[in-house]
């Protein structure tokens, strides 16, 4: 069997967001759930950069009862020239329980402190961006008091 590649990870833009306060469904089958909005945001990369399409983007959180976030995150993107991203991405976020009880009380907290890491999956119509639509995504995520921050990389 010949040694396979290790992936290369490749930049592909830093993303953003502003939120609106929680909306707390409460508890549910595995832990707490609440939907996040988004305001607004932008997004730049080497390639392309644009704005959050308010109304089409928000987080939806199970937060399970040691603090751990599993994310399910939809957001729309709108480039500079007019092109639309639908972006969805799945993760979790999870550190120590002090680090956590922070982050819960909407506290900034240094991002090398708990680990938020998503998958993600990008769907376009543009023709020049039709790479995106069969690219595999990884994503490093801080959030903060005013709002949260994506870096997504292509993995090559």
């Amino acid at each position: 069997m010949p040694e396979l590649p290790a992936p290369q990870l490749t930049f592909v833009y830093r993303l953003e967001a502003t939120l609106d306060e929680p909306i707390e469904v409460g508890d549910v089958v595995g832990g707490r759930r609440r939907v996040v909005r988004w305001t607004g945001g932008t997004f730049t990369g080497p390639e392309l950069s644009g704005a959050v399409i308010p109304g089409a983007s928000a987080d939806w959180q199970i937060v399970r009862p040691d603090g751990t976030a599993i994310a399910d995150i939809r957001y729309a993107l709108r480039t500079d020239d007019g092109r639309v991203l639908n972006v969805r991405s799945w993760g979790t976020r999870h550190g120590s329980p002090e680090v956590l009880a922070r982050l819960g009380r909407g506290e900034d907290v240094d991002p090398g402190r708990y680990t938020f890491r998503t998958t993600t999956a990008i769907e376009t119509s543009a023709p020049d961006l039709d790479w995106m639509n069969r690219g595999v995504f990884v994503g490093v995520g801080a959030r903060s008091r005013s709002g949260v921050v994506y870096e997504t990389y292509l993995v090559g």
